[in-house]
């Protein structure tokens, strides 16, 4: 830990490197970590509970007064009416590390007053350090970093998250994301929110993109990209995004060329906006049963070379 850096970040790079020790402790026999289930494809093991803890114990040693919010225990830590709460997601990941997958990440971020201004993501495995104090940067290991200076999209390189959980608006996601896919270099799906927020900040990708992610997921990541000259919000370029499950992030002129193109997909869209991505979701359906018409009626000829019809898609809701 540096001398130069605010003592409330050094304090949360310890508390980060004793969750990491944990994690890669557990990684070493990762097929003897329990697991169990929170819900459908959310999962959580005794990796992320003891990181969470350790967490917890280090930073309220340090600072008995402050706030806790974290994935695992929720505010049952800490002092309830701090204006300094600490927002820890101690294993960003948990799939990823129960497969074996090397993706993954412990995040903590200060908030005061509502504002972000502290960040660490720790990834254990690569021993990849970034930390941002608001104000002062963003650095990986200690080497300052910057979004990257793409200005088309169609040079860029996305990353984002899949919908996994019942309830999700799955047939919007893969909309979203053949818009984007059409109109980029690629689209990656690494599976840490918070490490794809820190990967945009240290110009490994130019933008970043899901729904459905908690405070704990993007808080640490925000601050990094914004410290590294990036932009983060909605999808409709709001700034005030925390608590709205739905990130968008990327370099400046990236990321205004992702809100032209997913603005309209998120929630808070206007209602023409809203009507149109309806209406296109139903045109698509009525195509695809259009070409299953057509694909029954060529079932009643035999094929020349026997191929079969691809399954189709569900219908639209």
């Amino acid at each position: 830990m540096s001398s130069n850096l605010h003592p409330m970040l050094n304090v949360a790079i310890k508390a980060a490197r004793a969750a990491g020790a944990l994690i890669n402790r557990a990684a070493l026999d990762v097929e003897s970590v329990r697991v169990s289930q929170k819900q459908v494809n959310d999962f959580v093991t005794e990796v992320d509970q003891a990181a969470e803890n350790a967490i917890i114990d280090t930073l309220l040693t340090a600072y008995p007064g402050h706030g806790i919010l974290a994935e695992e225990s929720g505010q049952t830590h800490g002092a309830k009416d701090s204006e300094f709460v600490w927002i820890i997601d101690p294993l960003d990941g948990t799939t990823n590390f129960i497969h074996g997958f090397p993706v993954y990440c412990v995040s903590i971020a200060l908030a005061v007053r509502g504002k972000i201004e502290q960040a660490v993501v720790y990834d254990p495995s690569r021993n990849d350090l970034f930390t941002a104090t608001k104000g002062r940067g963003a650095y990986m290991n200690d080497r300052r970093i910057r979004v990257s200076k793409r200005t088309r999209l169609g040079e860029s390189l996305v990353s984002t998250g899949f919908p996994f959980r019942p309830g999700d608006n799955f047939k919007a996601y893969m909309a979203m994301m053949g818009d984007v896919m059409q109109r980029t270099a690629g689209l990656r799906r690494p599976g840490a929110a918070a490490l794809d927020l820190a990967y945009v900040a240290a110009g490994f990708t130019d933008g970043f993109f899901e729904t459905g992610l908690q405070p704990w997921d993007i808080a640490a990541g925000s601050l990094l990209v914004t410290e590294a000259g990036g932009l983060v919000g909605n999808f409709t370029g709001e700034a005030d995004f925390l608590d709205q499950q739905e990130c968008l992030a990327g370099n400046p002129r990236i990321y205004g060329q992702l809100v032209g193109l997913l603005g309209k997909y998120s929630k808070f869209a206007g209602a023409g906006d809203k009507a149109a991505v309806r209406q296109a979701l139903g045109q698509d359906s009525a195509a695809a049963e259009s070409s299953a018409d057509d694909r029954a009626d060529a079932e009643a000829t035999p094929a020349a070379d026997g191929d079969k019809p691809a399954a189709l898609p569900d219908a639209p809701f």
